[in-house]
């Protein structure tokens, strides 16, 4: 896991959901990748996002629960990540912050 990302563009307005919940930044690398940026706030209710392209989620502190589409809740922790289709959705939860980025594939 990479612990900096050189030569990007940040986009300065964040992406606000769920009153604050979960902020993120979108960044664009120089080979033209797109990636986020964010953190999610402590939670009792899980919070669910819908995806339109491909994503891998990385954890990179925290640790939160996830479901995938109809599927189960599973724990996912620092150092590891999770898939999740294009035109598809998860829910996360936790009980601390979590730092995460998401590249978007």
């Amino acid at each position: 896991m990479a612990i900096q990302f050189d030569f990007v563009t940040v986009h300065k307005k964040p992406n606000i959901h769920f009153d604050g919940r979960s902020i993120s930044y979108l960044i664009e690398c120089q080979d033209g990748s797109k990636k986020t940026l964010g953190v999610l706030l402590p939670t009792e209710k899980p919070l669910t996002f819908e995806t339109h392209v491909p994503e891998r989620i990385e954890i990179i502190s925290g640790k939160c629960l996830i479901k995938i589409g109809d599927g189960e809740f599973k724990s996912f922790s620092v150092g590891e990540y999770f898939k999740v289709p294009e035109n598809s959705r998860f829910s996360m939860q936790s009980s601390e912050v979590v730092d995460y980025v998401c590249h978007l594939e």
